[in-house]
């Protein structure tokens, strides 16, 4: 169910990881902490190919600004019990608190798309790697 458009920042929690669906549409996901003093964890899934570069290149403690479609899902764990699931699927990322200067943005660390990028492509949930 997707909610609302969203931006969070946040840390790296878990390193990003690149799978590919059966109609070989590669999605790449990591888990990012958007809590300050508690763990508060969301995973971030990215369909889109000009994102592929910076999304690689991110580690575990990457600080990370995220915008995109704010999803939750209901999954059922092995004990029954069901257990809800926050995801982003992002529209755009952006390295943050790696900047020197307030005018200097790093644009080689912002990657945007547009409405019509290819990457658009309608992806089955049942697809999805993760």
């Amino acid at each position: 169910m997707s909610l609302a458009k969203s931006v969070v920042t946040g840390t790296v929690y878990r390193t990003p990881e690149k799978r590919f669906t059966q109609n070989n549409v590669g999605v790449s996901a990591f888990v990012l902490n958007i809590g300050d003093r508690e763990e508060m964890l969301v995973r971030v899934i990215s369909k889109r190919n000009n994102l592929d570069d910076l999304v690689s290149s991110l580690n575990k403690g990457d600080k990370v600004l995220v915008e995109g479609r704010l999803q939750t899902a209901a999954v059922k764990m092995d004990d029954g019990s069901e257990k809800r699931i926050y995801e982003i699927e992002a529209n755009t990322i952006e390295r943050w608190g790696e900047i020197t200067s307030s005018s200097d943005y790093g644009s080689e660390d912002i990657v945007k798309f547009e409405s019509d990028d290819m990457a658009n492509e309608l992806i089955n949930e049942d697809e999805i790697p993760f």
